[in-house]
């Protein structure tokens, strides 16, 4: 019976402490995982107990015939495993005195506490929710099904499982122009900018515009990489295409038409033919990031931009806001001209992406696991969106909410930079990882309004309240600002 990894193996007290035959048994993976002679697998699941502090150095262990009878196996396999261990300084044994676990072990400290989780953190979905016997078993299902083929460093673009489900899943559900041979999964849309940013710079393009507030850590890897980075301001109807000026000097323009990051906004049906138009005269690549697109709240999501000009759109989206970022899994749709540049420049860094996390993420597209968690995710983060603004209005109620009713994030303006400065004080002190319009904005300067850039996705009734007494004791207070 294999003993339950989710628990901590027993420590027993050395160096006169002993364990029993049971509670060897009890503390060993068993029967021990692999193949091969009974001994060495027993040996190995004793060292690895010995290494993780299971057995503390000094411990007696009980005889090798008690063992054998706990384990239901013959003498010799537990003496040809103690023996092993003896010669490898695990063990330590004398005449008449037994074995015990070397007392030259180091025995190591338990793992440290895990941190917790950023709270409020915009753009970060809930971590608890993350499917996870769903994706083990997808994982499992992807580990038995696979081709011994598999297991070689692959297409650069991608294993074709994948790209085949995502090609058909964003044009079900993002009314993306997408094929399979047009898709090239990548580790993150991090790494999608990366690229692209590469890219131009090797075709001379060294300019790019982008949405002013927008994602600092975004628009900060575009400028590491080495672009020039201009802003465009953004209003109730998204990016103002009509201030973007020299866009002969452009070589592309990022921004996040489906639900702004940060003010929440969605590109208006005007903005989004000007900007194509603009592209399309002045060769310019759009580059779309479908930035928590899969959730809008009060009807359908907005299709993407890519959709309606495939000829001048880059399309990058991952499952970081809808699974999790950790796996590091996401999909660039692009231009074939481009599209072939970039393949050719991800090989240079990277031969191949997660074969087995990409056949894993497929199974759950193809068996409707994954969209059946997305649904019930916008259902969630719907309710604590509403509950959210609810205990905003109550307790702060001259903070104005702004944006679409979708995401993970909504922007909350308060009356002042002073506010603004205060407020995200108070909450960050509290735990809470909010963050301020003003470090949105290019330069990181306060502009025309002064807001909170809010996650609520991991957010639970008790956190809301919190979050919202604070808010409101600050930007709701009799007294001056400065006497917090």
């Amino acid at each position: 019976m294999a003993r339950n990894k989710d628990q901590s193996p027993p420590r027993f007290r050395g160096p006169i402490g002993h364990c029993s035959a049971e509670e060897l048994r009890a503390a060993l993976t068993w029967p021990p995982p692999g193949t091969g002679r009974l001994s060495t697998r027993l040996a190995g699941s004793l060292r690895e107990l010995i290494r993780g502090g299971g057995l503390p150095s000094g411990t007696g262990l009980p005889p090798s015939r008690s063992v054998a009878a706990a384990l239901r196996v013959s003498r010799g396999v537990v003496v040809t495993a103690y023996d092993q261990l003896i010669t490898e300084g695990f063990l330590d044994a004398r005449q008449g005195a037994g074995t015990w676990v070397g007392t030259a072990i180091e025995t190591p400290p338990g793992p440290p506490p895990s941190a917790p989780a950023p709270v409020a953190r915009p753009g970060l979905p809930d971590l608890g929710d993350f499917p996870r016997s769903r994706w083990l078993a997808a994982y499992r299902h992807a580990l038995s099904s696979m081709g011994s083929a598999d297991l070689g460093y692959g297409d650069p673009r991608g294993h074709s499982g994948l790209r085949t489900e995502l090609a058909g899943h964003l044009r079900r559900t993002r009314s993306a122009v997408a094929e399979a041979d047009g898709i090239l999964i990548i580790n993150g849309v991090a790494e999608g900018l990366a690229l692209l940013a590469d890219v131009l710079l090797d075709s001379g393009r060294a300019t790019v515009a982008v949405e002013d507030p927008a994602s600092p850590g975004a628009r900060d890897l575009l400028a590491r990489r080495g672009l020039e980075v201009v802003g465009i301001p953004v209003d109730e109807a998204g990016m103002d295409v009509a201030r973007i000026k020299s866009p002969e000097r452009l070589g592309a323009i990022f921004l996040t038409p489906a639900h702004q990051y940060p003010t929440g906004v969605v590109l208006s049906p005007e903005r989004r033919r000007a900007l194509i138009e603009l592209a399309r005269r002045h060769d310019l690549v759009l580059i779309e990031d479908d930035y928590d697109g899969s959730f809008r709240f009060d009807r359908e999501p907005v299709g993407c931009l890519q959709g309606l000009a495939s000829d001048v759109t880059v399309l990058l989206g991952s499952v970081s806001k809808t699974l999790a970022p950790a796996l590091r899994l996401g999909w660039l749709i692009g231009p074939r001209a481009l599209q072939e540049r970039l393949v050719e420049r991800r090989v240079i860094t990277n031969l191949a992406g997660q074969t087995v996390d990409q056949l894993a993420l497929a199974h759950l597209l193809r068996s409707g696991t994954y969209d059946k968690h997305v649904r019930q995710m916008r259902r969630t983060y719907h309710a604590r969106r509403r509950e959210l603004i609810v205990e905003l209005a109550n307790k702060a109620p001259n903070v104005v909410v702004c944006g679409d009713s979708s995401g993970l994030h909504l922007l909350a303006e308060v009356p002042s930079p002073a506010h603004e400065r205060v407020v995200l004080s108070v909450l960050r002190a509290d735990g809470f990882a909010v963050q301020g319009l003003a470090e949105c904005r290019l330069g990181g300067v306060s502009g025309r309004t002064s807001g909170l850039v809010i996650g609520f996705a991991s957010l639970k009734s008790a956190a809301l309240t919190r979050l919202a007494d604070l808010v409101g004791q600050v930007c709701s207070g009799t007294g001056p600002v400065a006497d917090f």
